[in-house]
């Protein structure tokens, strides 16, 4: 490859160019060779009319045509040639290696590419020159920098890949100046992010001091500006997250935050939006708090780096607090009173539930029953032992009980304190009070509040004072300045119980007044587990025992999670900084207890870096080399269309064509004409019309108008339909059968059907209905096959028939329903028909239950079998599953005629008896109809479990 006249242009095989000497010989053929005489139609006369022709064919080609051709040849000659554009990234020439800075933290990683393809243009061009290269990623420089060649950088380049935290610069500045001292000749360029944590902006000016005189190039810019997630807050209404950037973008800019679980499963999405030269802004999360507890994993959509990710543990979570207080002064002072207190601390990080109108007991009784994780007793004295009991038990299965004392608490009796109260004595009631204000002393740093500032402006004027013994030391969690305890805690089972030896009001200490009440209180809180489950499971969310915390799933630069590194180490417990080269961001602990580490602190804050020093500044750039050939092809495509063109006009092919198409008009018009004539006409009349083809499908016959009639009457309402078997008195028993369980159906249930009507199956469209009941009358004739299939494929289509044979007191015991000519009848029916297995109603089938709670199903008679298809068979103990998609048995088979039973006249008078001695058979007749039509209209709905605390109620059991 070789330059062209100093531009970033190469040819693959440049001895090609060599025939653009051929150009001028070209040029000279084409003038030389005329165009194509033109052809001038006359007819013999014309010689005398106009023998001289009026226009002349020139006798050589236009220049412009001949300057077109010319360029077609060169462009040919320089795509065979094999042009690649090749422009050098940057860096001035100089003799020594090229050192390569480069920023390599997560900011670096959304357009990590970008500056990877620009890193290896610079190798590429040190390449062509025969200079070394030196890499220093920010991330991991290297302790002794070393002098690569061009093959080893690039290797080294492709496996190099961003950190997920924003490194300390101050090593890699180290190797540089290392370098520099290495090799005074060499140039460096810097691949900058262009941001930096808000403190750390001298970076800069310290690079140009290191360079010093040498030749310095910086490459930052052509990319977006990276943006990063920090300060989540699980609030009361919804969760919100800063989204911040540097202030180099003054562009208004849009995106979305994506909320994901421990799974990696999306529970929602947020929007936000910058304003024209804002720096930060917030996405909002508006989902129910139990969803919010369940966020794992927070993260900018397409913006893949460890920055846009937050990650959530069981800190951000929001617990619900139950909050039961023993004093008397809430309904009279309720701004005085300890919940008010309580509530206005707790409110930002938990959901607070108040025990209102109810005694302590009945309150503590309800919020275990509530699965709440935290229960906060304020000034509450003697329990009940019943209670005291549950109470423990709630606590050693992961509950966080927190008491505050008070009057009632000083002057009760139970054992539910992490430390012995100190009882009689110089102490009142239990409390000490003095004449001099106490001030808080400190916070044991074994405790929860280790890392919460101590205010020097709290006083307590009185407290519950604790038994010295061997445990009250290890027990402590805040103590006064006489060395007194404050709080006190201690773990029982799974769960922690917590005192406070002033109140939760400001009668003892202005304690709930101060800032460090509120963080005193989120960290008790937070040794609760966000679910009632885990608190009741004795699974619920323990404090770490040990002092370290291991990595256990670790996010790489990209923001992507990667199993822990051998160069990853274990945390502190209790850990609250950004992540670090030895702390990777990323989860840490056991399972259920695991710790958050994230690329930025809540305080942290973006800031562009100043490069204004730092020698000269070029965008970041595709440095690829691009080969041209393509292009070159295209535009010779389009040059030859072009002279395609031209030679097209030059020859007369528009006025030819302009030609064909009026003569083409004309015969089209004489057409036109012949076919309006009347012989046309008569032969436009008498063409046959276009035979059906062979395949083809005969049209549908038009609906009659009683058939019209017949579907404009079913679709109106819902009816139920019987079918006319032609006996003019099973056919009146059926209709004032049916028509007499609609009845029943309007004053009981909410549906009001229609009269109902017979259907002629073998004509009648039977889709209109969902139920048809067909009594079978002995001796009828098997139906055609048509007829079978019309009533197969209602069945398969989702409709019921119930067939009823009506013989129930004709069938001998033990005979199974056989032997009677309707039985035998309804065989015949059926064996035309695809009919699934059969089985005797089971007791927990769906029909039992569907509307009302039935054992049988019985009509004019009580001793016949109803039949229905067999449901799938299943393991034993096993029950049995409701069938899938709400399926509705096809056929139905009962002998115990129920449209005799539901014939009742419309003043409520029977049509026939009934032959049992039940006085309310005929009720619990249409009691069966109805849970028969409910079962067709509903499917199994009521097989579902929501149902079965009615059902056992209305059971009675």
């Amino acid at each position: 490859m070789s330059g062209l006249l100093g531009l970033p242009l190469a040819f693959t095989t440049p001895l090609i160019l060599s025939a653009l000497a051929v150009l001028p010989v070209l040029w000279f053929l084409l003038r030389l060779v005329p165009p194509r005489p033109r052809r001038i139609a006359f007819a013999p006369t014309r010689l005398l009319l106009d023998i001289p022709p009026k226009e002349e064919t020139p006798a050589r080609t236009p220049w412009w045509l001949t300057a077109l051709r010319l360029l077609l040849a060169a462009l040919v000659i320089f795509a065979a040639a094999g042009p690649v554009w090749d422009p050098p990234v940057a860096g001035p020439a100089a003799s020594g290696p090229v050192v390569l800075l480069i920023d390599s933290g997560w900011p670096a990683a959304s357009a990590w590419e970008a500056r990877r393809a620009s890193a290896e243009g610079v190798v590429s061009d040190a390449d062509l020159e025969g200079r070394g290269v030196v890499l220093i990623p920010t991330g991991d420089p290297p302790l002794d920098p070393q002098v690569l060649s061009p093959t080893e950088a690039r290797e080294r380049l492709r496996t190099l890949s961003p950190v997920g935290h924003v490194p300390d610069r101050g090593p890699a500045l180290a190797s540089l100046r290392k370098a520099l001292a290495g090799a005074p000749q060499a140039s460096v360029i810097y691949l900058s992010d262009g941001v930096a944590l808000d403190g750390t902006e001298r970076v800069p000016a310290e690079i140009a001091t290191a360079v010093g005189d040498r030749p310095l190039t910086t490459l930052a810019g052509g990319v977006d500006e990276p943006l990063a997630l920090t300060g989540a807050d699980n609030a009361v209404d919804a969760l919100t997250v800063k989204v911040i950037r540097a202030d180099r973008d003054t562009l208004p800019r849009n995106g979305t935050v994506r909320a994901l679980d421990m799974k990696g499963l999306p529970l929602g999405e947020g929007g936000f939006s910058f304003e024209p030269g804002a720096k930060e802004t917030e996405a909002r999360f508006d989902l129910p708090v139990e969803i919010r507890n369940e966020v794992a994993r927070l993260e900018i959509v397409d913006e893949h780096s460890a920055g846009a990710v937050q990650l959530l543990d069981k800190r951000w979570r929001r617990r619900t607090v139950g909050l039961v207080s023993g004093a008397n002064v809430d309904q009279r002072q309720p701004l005085l009173a300890p919940s008010y207190y309580l509530t206005r601390a707790l409110s930002p990080f938990a959901d607070i539930r108040t025990a209102e109108g109810e005694g302590t007991t009945e309150a503590i009784d309800h919020f275990i029953d509530q699965r709440l994780p935290v229960i906060i007793l304020s000034d509450v004295g003697t329990l009940l032992p019943q209670t005291a009991d549950r109470l423990m038990r709630w606590i050693e299965g992961g509950g966080v009980l927190v008491r505050f004392a008070g009057p009632h608490l000083a002057n009760g009796s139970d054992n539910l304190v992490p430390v012995v109260l100190r009882r009689g004595g110089r102490v009142l009631g239990g409390s000490l009070s003095w004449e001099q204000p106490q001030s808080l002393g400190g916070f044991s740093p074994d405790g929860p509040f280790r890392d919460v500032p101590v205010p020097n402006d709290v006083s307590v004027e009185r407290q519950v004072l604790a038994e010295p013994d061997g445990l009250l030391a290890s027990r402590t969690w805040a103590t006064l300045s006489d060395g007194t305890p404050l709080v006190t805690g201690e773990r029982r089972g799974a769960g922690t119980l917590v005192l406070f030896h002033v109140t939760a009001d400001t009668s003892w200490s202005n304690l709930p007044m101060s800032g460090a009440f509120v963080d005193m209180l989120r960290r008790v809180v937070a040794l609760g587990g966000s679910t009632a489950v885990e608190a009741d499971s004795g699974a619920g969310a323990t404090a770490p025992t040990g002092e370290t915390l291991a990595p256990t799933r670790l996010l790489d630069g990209f923001g992507a999670f990667q199993p822990s590194t051998p160069t990853a180490r274990a945390i502190p417990v209790g850990y609250n900084g950004r992540a670090t080269d030895d702390h990777p961001p990323g989860f840490y602990g056991p399972p259920e207890g695991m710790v958050a580490v994230n690329a930025l602190l809540p305080r942290d804050r973006l800031v562009a870096l100043d490069l204004s020093g730092l020698g000269r500044i070029e965008p970041y750039r595709d440095a690829t080399p691009r080969d041209l050939r393509a292009p070159l092809l295209l535009a010779l495509l389009g040059l030859l269309l072009i002279d395609a063109m031209i030679v097209f006009l030059l020859a007369g092919g528009l006025s030819r064509l302009t030609a064909r198409r009026a003569a083409t008009a004309s015969i089209i018009a004489l057409a036109a004409v012949l076919a309006g004539a009347p012989g046309g006409r008569a032969l436009a009349q008498t063409a046959p019309a276009n035979p059906p083809a062979a395949n083809e499908a005969p049209a549908s016959k038009p609906m009659t108008p009683e058939q019209i009639d017949f579907a404009i009457k079913a679709t109106s309402a819902t009816h139920l339909a019987y079918v006319v078997t032609g006996d003019a008195e099973t056919d009146e028993v059926s209709r004032v059968g049916l028509g007499g369980l609609t009845r029943f159906l309007a004053q009981r249930t909410a549906l009001e059907a229609g009269e109902p009507m017979g259907v002629d199956i073998s004509r009648d469209e039977l889709s209109f209905f969902p139920l048809l009941y067909w009594p079978i009358v002995p001796g009828t004739p098997r139906p055609a096959p048509e007829t079978l299939a019309r009533i197969d494929a209602f069945m398969k289509q989702g409709g019921t028939v119930v067939f009823d044979t009506r013989d129930a007191e004709s069938v001998l015991p033990g005979s199974n329903g056989s032997g009677t000519p309707a039985n035998d009848t309804l065989r015949t029916i059926l064996s035309g028909l695809d009919i699934p297995e059969l089985e005797p109603v089971p007791r927990d089938h769906v029909l039992t239950k569907a509307f009302y709670l039935l054992h049988d199903f019985p009509g004019r008679f009580t001793g016949g079998t109803t039949w229905v298809e067999a449901l799938p068979a299943t393991e034993e103990g096993v029950e049995r599953p409701a069938r899938a998609g709400d399926g509705v048995s096809p056929v139905i088979i009962t002998s115990n005629d129920l449209a005799g039973a539901w014939a009742v006249s419309e003043d409520g008078q029977p049509m026939l008896p009934t032959s049992g001695t039940e006085p309310r058979q005929r009720e619990f007749a249409f009691r069966a109809g109805t849970n028969l039509v409910m079962y067709v209209l509903t499917g199994n709905y009521k097989a579902d479990q929501v149902h079965v605390p009615a059902l056992l109620e209305r059971l009675g059991q």
